[in-house]
């Protein structure tokens, strides 16, 4: 486990994860299309999330991307998930990415998880400049932002393409160590 709050915990994605992250995907399919195309359709059943964590769980320990899981302690129902991705260790750079189930949105814990994986990201990891990339339009994805201190940085041109739509404007946030 990597941190916990307000009876949540974020651990990294392991083995085990595979039926958790199924349902999640598939109760929030409508929710996560847009925005989570990719991690959509290879959790569409049981055998591809299973296919998926083996994959994001090589992904992690080769230190080529980080997925965590956010679950409630008691229950152990999986609320979201939280992407650090994109990265550049060159740069000491990430990006994160992140969805949340709708039973457990507006509650804050996309911003507490970020805030607690910055956190781990700056002082763990050793990266020293966070991104979050975002549809001026997801309101929601803008107040994680906005809540954990990243800076408006420039709009990006056509920077993502949602399924069966013409290119998206993002706008780029970034958190310094």
């Amino acid at each position: 486990m990597v941190a916990e709050f307000d009876g949540f915990e974020i651990s990294p994605i392991h083995g085990g994860d595979a039926w958790k992250i199924c349902d999640l995907c598939v109760a929030n399919t409508d929710r996560f299309k847009r925005y989570f195309p990719k991690t959509i359709e290879q959790n569409l059943n049981p055998t591809l999330s299973q296919f998926f964590v083996e994959k994001k769980v090589k992904q992690f320990k080769d230190k080529e991307e980080f997925l965590f899981t956010l679950k409630h302690s008691e229950t152990r129902e999986l609320a979201g998930l939280i992407y650090i991705k994109e990265l550049d260790w060159d740069k000491k750079q990430g990006e994160f990415a992140y969805c949340i189930g709708y039973t457990f949105e507006g509650k804050g814990l996309t911003s507490n998880a970020v805030n607690a994986l910055s956190k781990h990201a700056f002082n763990d990891l050793g990266l020293e400049t966070l991104q979050i990339i975002s549809h001026k339009d997801n309101l929601g994805s803008v107040k994680v932002a906005t809540n954990n201190n990243f800076k408006w940085q420039k709009t990006l041109i056509n920077e993502f393409t949602p399924p069966s739509e013409q290119p998206l404007d993002m706008e780029l946030y970034e958190l310094y160590k």
